[in-house]
Order: C-alpha cells, then structure tokens, then sequence
C-alpha cells in the first residue's frame, strides 16, 4: 500500500511537470525541434543510465533509491521555480531541468520495478501489477495533465509549486515503507521484516555469475549479464524490441502534440490537458479490465491491442485535425498501454530472478523507454522537414510492422510457458 501511495503521489507531480514543461517551451518558442528538444530532455537519460541504474538497484536498498530518486525532483523543480521567481525561464532551464527529471524517473521506476516481486508473492502479482500500473497511468496520464493543465493556466508558480510539494509528500510517505529491500544474491528476496539478515549482511545463497568480493562483480560484468538474460530468450527480446517501437512512438506523440494541439487545433491549456487526459482513462479501464479481458480474450489478444491503439494514435492525426478523434485514440493508446504493461511486467518477473530484476528493468526500458527520446528527435525532424501529418504516418507505418512479428513470437504457448 505505501508503494502504491507513493506511486499515486509521484506519478501525479510527473503529469503535472510533463504537460507544464513543454506548454512553457511552446510559450518560449515555435519551433517544433526546439519544443520537440524539453521531451528529449525528459527521455533521454533512458539510453543513458539505464543500464547502470539496473546495476546499482540490484546492489543498494532500492528504497533508499526512491528517496535519492525524489531528492532530485525537488532539486529541479526547485530550480525552476527560482528561476521564475528572478528573471523568468530559459529554454535551456527547461532542458536542464528535464535532464535531472528524468535521470530521477529512470531510478525511480527501475527501484519500484524491482520492489514488486521483491514483496508480493507470484499469485497476487497480476493483481498488483494491475493496481500499479493503473495508478501510474491514471496519475501520470489522466490526472496529472488535467490538473496540470488547469495550473498552468492559472500560473506557473502555481504548477512547479505543486509539483515540489507532491514530490515532497512522496518522500514522508517512503517512511512508512520499513524494513530492507536489497536484491539478495542466490535469487532470494529480502523480507519487508527483515527476516532474511536483518542486520544488512545477505544471508547467503551462491552468488550470481561472475560475482567478485562481496557477492558483485564489475559493473560491467553485471551489465552484461543483465543483457544476455534478455537476449537469449527469444520471448523477452521480441516483447523489448516490439515496445522499442511503441515507446518510440510515444515519445514522438508526446513531443508533438503539445503544438499540434495549441497551434493545429486550436486547443487551450485546459482543453490539451483534457485531450492527455485520454491516456490516463484509457490506462484506468485497462486496469480495472485487465484481470476479464486476459480471462476472456487470452493474454495473446490483451497484449495485441496496444499495437492497436498506438497505431490509431499516431494514425489519426495524420488524417484529421478533429479533437475528438485524437482523444479517443488517445484513449485507446491507453488502454492498450496499460494491458500490455501489467502482462509484460508479470512475464517479466516470472521468469526473472529477482536478484536479477534491477538489471531486467534496466536493459529492458533501455530498448523501450530509452526509444521515447530517439522517437521525440525523430518527429521533430520530420514534422520540420516534412510536415505534421508525414511525421505522423511514418511512426503509423512503423507500428503497423511489428504486428507480422508479434504474431511469429508472442504465441499462446510461449506465454503458457511464461506463466
């Protein structure tokens, strides 16, 4: 519960800073590369420290990493809002800022990631997943940018205020979160009550591969490990390289539409919120739905529709400027969004040691998450050299390629076999 309240809290400020930092690049500038440059910003440090996060959160108290991972929020936040308060906000603050954001988010996520199975027994892992995967959507997708939305059209105080002030009660939450949450080496977990070494040293267990003094190897070792485990296996490798794709789209979709929005069609801060918004219902339905349409459909066909619905999001755009269209695809992004991250994170840690999570999450959100940036660059050169709509029906096309190779790969009896 306390991990999902953090979860709810900080995910909500990410909304918030997520539709409030590119609004206010589009304030500073037209154009679309240079606004396109605060979502690479955000993103980026995905294909940067991805890979050594995933080593750290395998080594250290992962809760001790959320705390690190808020510190930093509160820093950049903070700085902005000094600089508000002086002479005003310069692009480059914005990009600054969206550095230090997004080094925290890759912590932040990786540590969590790594927590769930960590302290949640396998038979109720499809559940949590489902609470926590909803929560950050609706909070981040839906909340957030509604909310963040309306204050920044009250004021940019107003929104960078109340976002350091969530990340802030996020922090008092962890708190509550006792007990020592370190990977143990020989693929068991730390208990939340300290069962296993309560005094801080592992318990025991044979060490991982290449493990040196002090149950580590070099962090490039670990890296490398952490690498082979994805690729070797043919289910896990085609899933990343598949939300390789989507991610990018993502990223390209998120860059853009802040000034599709505003300058396309029509829209107002609020009402650009409201169209975001559509992510985070969709993510909702997702995960109160996840549990009947896995038990309905197969997991084959929940996770499929997140093909689908990041094809219609960047489809539609391309051939309409109407709202209500790029909303409901929104929504439909969402929802696919959502099926597919609570099945792919359960598939994850059934076949994961835990011991090996840190490095799981961070190889694999360094080919998904780590393509947001590459997708945000990407359509900001396209939508400047070729148009809006161009832009968007490329990443359509990309979509619409990896449905022949989920069908090859993501069987029904390799996702048996996962299970």
């Amino acid at each position: 519960m306390v991990l999902l309240v953090f979860t709810a809290v900080t995910n909500l400020a990410d909304g918030v800073t997520k539709i409030a930092l590119p609004l206010l690049a589009a304030r500073i500038t037209s154009s679309p590369a240079q606004i396109s440059l605060v979502s690479l910003a955000l993103t980026l440090p995905w294909l940067l420290v991805a890979l050594h996060v995933g080593v750290v959160v395998d080594r250290v108290d992962r809760r001790r990493l959320l705390w690190l991972a808020d510190g930093m929020r509160l820093l950049a936040v903070g700085g902005l809002l000094a600089a508000l308060a002086a002479d005003g906000i310069a692009l480059w603050g914005l990009v600054l800022a969206g550095v230090v954001l997004g080094v925290a988010e890759v912590i932040a996520l990786t540590a969590a990631a790594a927590l769930v199975p960590a302290v949640v027994p396998r038979a109720e892992r499809e559940r949590a997943n489902a609470w926590v995967a909803g929560t950050e959507t609706v909070a981040n997708e839906f909340a957030g940018p509604f909310v963040g939305g309306l204050l920044v059209a009250a004021g940019t105080g107003l929104a960078l205020g109340a976002s350091w002030v969530s990340y802030l009660a996020a922090s008092l939450v962890l708190l509550l979160l006792t007990g020592r949450f370190r990977a143990v080496r020989g693929d068991r977990a730390d208990r939340a009550d300290g069962a296993d070494g309560a005094d801080g040293a592992d318990p025991g267990g044979p060490a991982a591969p290449g493990a040196g003094r002090g149950g580590h190897g070099s962090v490039h070792a670990e890296i490398a490990e952490g690498l082979r485990h994805l690729w070797q296996h043919r289910l896990l490798r085609t899933m990343a390289l598949i939300l390789t794709v989507l991610c990018a789209s993502w990223g390209a979709w998120l860059a853009l539409m802040p000034l599709v929005a505003t300058r396309h069609l029509g829209l107002s801060a609020e009402q650009y919120g409201i169209v975001l918004s559509g992510l985070g219902i969709g993510g909702l339905v997702g995960a109160v739905t996840v549990t009947r349409v896995n038990r309905l459909l197969g997991r084959r066909w929940a996770m499929f529709a997140d093909l689908l619905g990041t094809f219609a999001m960047m489809a539609v755009p391309a051939v309409t400027t109407r709202w209500w269209a790029v909303a409901i695809a929104a929504f439909a992004g969402g929802m696919g969004g959502t099926l597919w991250a609570v099945n792919a994170r359960l598939i994850g840690q059934n076949l994961v040691p835990e011991a090996m999570m840190g490095r799981y999450s961070g190889v694999s959100r360094l080919l998904s998450w780590g393509a947001l940036p590459v997708g945000a660059g990407l359509m900001g050169v396209l939508a400047q050299w070729c148009g809006v709509r161009v832009a968007f029906l490329v990443f359509a096309v990309a979509v619409a390629a990896t449905v022949p190779v989920f069908w090859r790969v993501v069987t029904v009896g390799a996702l048996r076999a996962a299970e």
